[in-house]
């Protein structure tokens, strides 16, 4: 596996990454060789996550980064390419839940989370893709959306309308970007053990669910890492415009 998803020379930015998927992403593209740029607004767990990563050998640089905000984004790619050149792979994590029930949920709940999962996600990859472009490189964008942007379920409304549209999102931009040489996929995880989803997991009705699944539990993080790793590595060369459900067959058990 190391070999087959090398990511020597690379340079990546992880968004989202104080948490979550995020670190588990940012973890094991250093490990595997990627000079790491990791972004979110809580800089602190940033700065103790860059200090893992070098003390296992990886690079890494911490910077600031609200996704809702266009100057934060620049001045984000700004730092990382100060640090370590352009960026080549993006895997765009930051994202906010909301568990309201379509009758309850408020226009400031679905600014909220279109803000950050859908515009947020579109303003990354479209400043990462114009540096590559001014760069005259390509690269490879791993936007994370969920296999609630595939199917729905309840109170999950403006959830899903935010990762439906990071998945379309991601097939348009790979249809535009590909001839750049800049490749964009959708990673669609199922139901992982991370802080959005740890209510979930504590809860009777939460553990049913789950038990409904065809694999019957929730993913492992492990267990995402290879997915993640095809579609931001050169081994994912011939995949673009693909959202990838990694769910233990979520999307076709009962929800």
């Amino acid at each position: 596996m190391n070999s087959e998803f090398d990511m020597t020379d690379k340079v990546a930015m992880v968004t989202g990454a104080s948490s979550g998927f995020g670190v588990n992403f940012a973890k094991i593209l250093a490990a595997r060789g990627a000079k790491v740029v990791v972004a979110a607004r809580r800089i602190d767990r940033l700065e103790a996550l860059v200090a893992e990563i070098k003390a296992d050998g990886g690079q890494a640089v911490a910077v600031a980064l609200d996704v809702t905000n266009a100057k934060s984004i620049t001045d984000a790619f700004d730092a990382g390419e100060a640090a370590f050149g352009t960026v080549t792979v993006i895997s765009n994590n930051a994202g906010v839940a909301d568990g309201r029930s379509a009758l309850k949920a408020t226009e400031a709940d679905w600014d909220l989370v279109i803000d950050t999962n859908l515009k947020g996600v579109w303003m990354v990859a479209q400043e990462a893709a114009k540096r590559m472009a001014a760069a005259g490189v390509g690269g490879s964008i791993v936007n994370t959306a969920s296999i609630l942007g595939l199917r729905v379920s309840f109170a999950q409304s403006v959830y899903s309308a935010s990762k439906a549209g990071v998945v379309q999102l991601s097939k348009a931009l790979a249809l535009e970007l590909g001839r750049k040489g800049i490749r964009v996929n959708a990673l669609c995880p199922g139901f992982f053990l991370t802080e959005m989803t740890e209510m979930l997991f504590n809860s009777p009705q939460g553990n049913a669910f789950l038990a409904s699944a065809p694999l019957g539990r929730p993913g492992d993080m492990d267990e995402i890492s290879s997915p993640f790793l095809l579609l931001a590595s050169d081994a994912g060369s011939y995949l673009t415009g693909v959202a990838l459900p990694v769910d233990g067959g979520q999307c076709i058990g009962n929800m």
